[in-house]
């Protein structure tokens, strides 16, 4: 078969349809990426983009763990032109969108419509398919249109508040309210007595989340278990990524404020084929096929957080990105090039490349600082990276100070992930390496994945 290699730097060479060299021995690949964001998510994902063959991976901004799989490159995620000076100067071949800030601002349509960018392959959708995420009523009409299982609900602003009010009075405890829109994954609220809905419902309408909260979503409250399950799509063909579950409340038996994920379990036990054929047949195929109609070419993650009720899914919530603390676990578990896998997506082509899992269980535990999710101090070092063994540790919010050292830079710290082949086996080493690690304030949960065994 004939040899071939690809610079994605080269025009004449990085423009060829994937298409066209199926079959085909391709002895080197040379690969510049470039990774979007400064999290876990996204030192997950340069992890293992950086296991391919040829690839060369940058992280925009990254953090002091992604300095170690790629080179941090010193542009914010809204930087667009900065990004696009970066690309063109490095010869970008692929870009991978983390957050969902930038794809809700439309950094797809700028590359899109750029003619100097259209050549650089982007995994995420267009802002007109970033609403899913950017917009929790445009996401329950879009449910509501495609026939999609989720919970009744209502979309209240200024204008009906007294029929919010008088929607919440026909629900049962717990009461939840969404806001619209981003609010750094602080606008749902889950309120126990309709006295607190209701006025939690006039301070968010009122700017408690800003213009984030001018529409607030008034939901059912779904009674199951919650799973996150992982679409990659091209807007034809898909794969379903290991599943997951994460944990949000601060608190060892989910007590206390809600974060952004306290860790992650890989795969869920109770998510079956069964559970997952009607996954694929109720929300996955009538999700793609409402975007094909809806004109939106949606190239990149759907994230589905889902209710498990009785055996049944519901749609909690999309997203458009991939999930964090989840990705820490789903990566550890994805086997084989994941660059190919994007590239093939990117270039319509996903059912054209072979995706495999790995059975092993993944348990990912996350380090915070003391304080979060409420106020909390930075810069504290962190010792005991040097000493771990078995795992990998995932940098969420690190950086390196003027000494060289690893200090703390946010809320989530670090998220220790480690594999075994029960959930028991993953536990015991995830947290016998967790000890290793230590800075002042540090604080985990000491019972990820007990719930699931």
């Amino acid at each position: 078969m004939e040899q071939i290699i690809m610079y994605p730097g080269d025009n004449s060479k990085d423009a060829m349809d994937w298409k066209a060299i199926q079959g085909q021995h391709v002895t080197a690949v040379v690969r510049n990426i470039l990774v979007i964001g400064s999290g876990g998510r996204e030192h997950a994902l340069a992890w293992k983009l950086a296991q391919g063959e040829g690839a060369k991976v940058f992280v925009a901004p990254g953090n002091a763990g992604t300095a170690g799989v790629g080179s941090n490159v010193n542009l914010k995620v809204n930087d667009f032109e900065g990004i696009k000076a970066f690309c063109l100067q490095h010869e970008i071949g692929l870009v991978v969108v983390g957050p969902e800030q930038p794809l809700v601002d439309g950094i797809v349509d700028f590359f899109r419509q750029d003619e100097q960018l259209q050549r650089i392959r982007i995994i995420g959708p267009d802002r007109k398919g970033a609403r899913l995420e950017g917009s929790k009523a445009f996401a329950k009409d879009f449910m509501e249109r495609n026939g999609i299982p989720t919970a009744r609900c209502l979309k209240v602003n200024q204008d009906n508040l007294g029929d919010g009010i008088a929607f919440l009075a026909t629900l049962h405890a717990p009461y939840v309210l969404k806001a619209d829109g981003l609010a750094a994954g602080k606008g749902v609220l889950i309120l126990d007595t309709l006295e607190e809905a209701i006025a939690e419902l006039n301070e968010m309408l009122g700017g408690k989340f800003g213009s984030a909260s001018a529409t607030v979503v008034i939901e059912e409250f779904l009674k199951g278990i919650e799973v996150s399950v992982f679409v990659l799509t091209d807007g034809e063909h898909y794969v379903l990524l290991p599943e997951a579950k994460d944990y949000k409340r601060i608190g060892d038996g989910d007590q206390g404020l809600n974060t952004g994920g306290m860790g992650a379990v890989s795969p869920v036990p109770f998510c079956t084929p069964t559970f997952l054929k009607k996954v694929e047949e109720r929300i996955v195929m009538p999700t793609l096929t409402g975007l094909r109609n809806d004109g939106v070419d949606y190239k990149g993650f759907i994230f589905l957080g889902l209710m498990n009720c009785g055996g049944d899914p519901y749609v909690i919530e999309y997203n458009v990105r991939m999930g964090d603390p989840e990705t820490e676990a789903v990566m550890t578990r994805i086997e084989g090039d994941f660059a190919e896998l994007l590239y093939a997506c990117a270039d319509g082509c996903l059912d054209k490349v072979h995706y495999a899992k790995s059975d092993k269980t993944a348990v990912t535990v996350m380090l915070v600082s003391g304080g979060y999710p409420e106020a909390y101090e930075k810069g504290k070092v962190m010792t005991g990276l040097d000493q771990l063994y078995g795992c990998v540790a995932f940098h969420a919010g690190t950086a390196l100070n003027a000494e060289g050292q690893v200090v703390t830079a946010g809320g989530r710290v670090i998220a220790v992930t480690a594999l075994g082949d029960s959930i028991e086996e993953a536990r015991a080493v995830a947290y016998q390496q967790v000890t290793q690690i230590h800075f002042e304030g540090e604080h985990h949960r000491k019972d990820i994945g007990l719930d699931l065994i």
